[in-house]
């Protein structure tokens, strides 16, 4: 007959508790062992009094450091340089040449260049520029008896001056009658049809020679 154990007496349900219980107390003793501390009881050893001996600290400046003095400056050499040598060289001159007197020497005559004029250059300055027969005065009066003022003009009360130019060829004769600057009115054609119809200049000269000269003259128009 197989006997059975009562309930009250089955260890085993307490294997956890107890294991738990003997892991707690080791960890206890073990961390007792290492926090426990012993005191020696002896009497106290005197170690008497220390004398001070140690020297006062001094306070050390600090000290600059001077900069380097500079390199010395080399002063360069000079070499006396001796006084030139004249060097003397014999010229041998051979004075054997037959010379004879009757040998003539032709002189070389430079000419000037001749100056090239062309035929058909205009001149603005010249050395006798062109002129009106009898002069400036006759110029006027020629002026005064064929210039007739523009009624278109006289009516707008238009005056000022006309400046004219042209060209006097080599044989005295006008061309090329041009307004250099007019003053409207009439009067720019008045003034190119009484300087076409006048009649022949003296023609201008340049190194004596006739040449076409280009000529600039004012034509006054003024209301009396």
């Amino acid at each position: 007959m197989e006997a059975k154990k009562t309930p009250k007496a089955d260890l085993t349900k307490r294997t956890g508790m107890f294991l738990n219980l003997g892991l707690l107390i080791s960890v206890g003793l073990v961390l007792f062992a290492f926090e426990y501390k012993s005191y020696d009881l002896g009497p106290l050893k005197d170690l008497g009094s220390v004398t001070d001996d140690f020297e006062e600290l001094l306070d050390i400046p600090i000290t600059e450091q001077p900069p380097p003095p500079p390199p010395p400056i080399e002063q360069p050499i000079i070499q006396e340089i001796p006084d030139e040598v004249e060097i003397e060289e014999k010229i041998e001159v051979n004075f054997d040449v037959d010379v004879q007197e009757e040998t003539v020497i032709k002189e070389v005559v430079i000419a000037d260049a001749p100056v090239v004029e062309k035929a058909d250059e205009i001149f603005d300055v010249v050395e006798n520029a062109p002129e009106f027969p009898g002069g400036m005065s006759a110029w006027n009066a020629y002026l005064s008896k064929n210039l007739k003022y523009p009624t278109q003009a006289r009516r707008m009360g238009v005056e000022g001056t006309v400046y004219v130019v042209f060209v006097v060829n080599t044989d005295g004769s006008i061309q090329d009658v041009e307004i250099l600057r007019g003053i409207g009115g009439g009067c720019d054609e008045e003034a190119l049809r009484v300087v076409s119809g006048a009649p022949k200049w003296t023609p201008g000269k340049q190194r004596g020679r006739p040449v076409r000269v280009r000529m600039r003259l004012p034509i006054r128009f003024k209301l009396g």
